[in-house]
């Protein structure tokens, strides 16, 4: 509670929009590509947010790299889920439940 992630794209203040393909985790601050394409290289920067003493702090950057040999990582089909034991939500609110399909 209070921590707010957010991924910076090659060290511009371009945020990592969330769309079909990307994923910010608000759980574990994860940051989920699928079908990376050529765009997607470069270096990635976590920035975590302490909404409550309003500061932020930046990890350092992570690059994101083509393989040029077309191979990808073998991979188990798996479903991870971090569902919270008890989630509790007002009538008519919304919930959101991340779960992820993982495998080759």
């Amino acid at each position: 509670p209070g921590l707010s992630y957010t991924w910076i794209f090659n060290n511009n203040t371009l945020y990592v929009q969330e769309d079909g393909r990307r994923f910010v985790s608000q759980e574990t601050g994860n940051l989920y590509i699928a079908k990376v394409e050529p765009s997607d290289v470069g270096n990635y920067t976590c920035v975590v947010t302490n909404t409550k003493a309003e500061q932020s702090v930046w990890g350092p950057p992570t690059p994101l790299t083509l393989r040029s040999d077309g191979v990808m990582g073998e991979y188990e089909p798996k479903i991870e889920v971090r569902f919270p034991e008890t989630t509790y939500a007002a009538k008519g609110s919304s919930v959101k439940l991340e779960c992820f399909a993982l495998g080759k």
